[in-house]
């Protein structure tokens, strides 16, 4: 069954989910569900930084998959981080089966600007995208209007579409192919 689950940390707002599910399942014409939230992944937390470390959170869904879903993707509201950056958008098992993404800095709220409801459904679409992306081989794309462009602000993020640039999809093949991995 060729099938992406989200797995939600905390109290992420169902309406998000349900954008966020039918955004996936049209870039990757799979389906995508939607499983219970998990607590707040509160054994990632570093208090020092007051952010998750998502390497901590990524090896805690390894052992959350479920051996009918080929990908699934963490998605929280928490602000992560790794070691050597001071923040993350999300991060994926390169050709792994998890992915974790984080809603947190994708608002336009956190940069002082007024909400937009499309703008940050958008982001978080292309981040989840990317780093599912990433769990299929894809390394960064230098292409900045692919979604596997590296994003290092939410400004870069803005100026990416949705979808895989040519070169990209021939790295995983057609769509086909794609449906077939999942």
């Amino acid at each position: 069954m060729n099938l992406i689950q989200l797995l939600p940390f905390g109290s992420v707002p169902a309406e998000l989910l349900a954008e966020l599910r039918g955004g996936l399942s049209r870039e990757f014409l799979v389906r995508c569900d939607v499983l219970p939230p998990e607590p707040e992944a509160q054994f990632a937390f570093n208090v020092t930084r007051q952010q998750y470390l998502s390497t901590e959170i990524l090896a805690h869904m390894v052992k959350r998959r479920t051996p009918e879903a080929n990908r699934i993707l963490g998605v929280t509201l928490a602000d992560l981080y790794i070691p050597i950056l001071t923040f993350v958008f999300g991060e994926a098992q390169l050709q792994g089966s998890c992915a974790l993404v984080s809603a947190h800095r994708l608002r336009q709220e956190f940069y002082g600007l007024p909400p937009n409801r499309t703008v940050f459904h958008e982001r978080l679409l292309k981040e989840a995208t990317h780093e599912l992306g990433h769990t299929l081989s894809l390394a960064h794309c230098e292409d900045y209007q692919c979604v596997m462009s590296p994003s290092h602000g939410v400004e870069r993020i803005d100026l990416k579409s949705t979808h895989f640039c040519t070169s990209c999809w021939t790295v995983v093949g057609a769509r086909k192919s794609v449906q077939a991995a999942l």
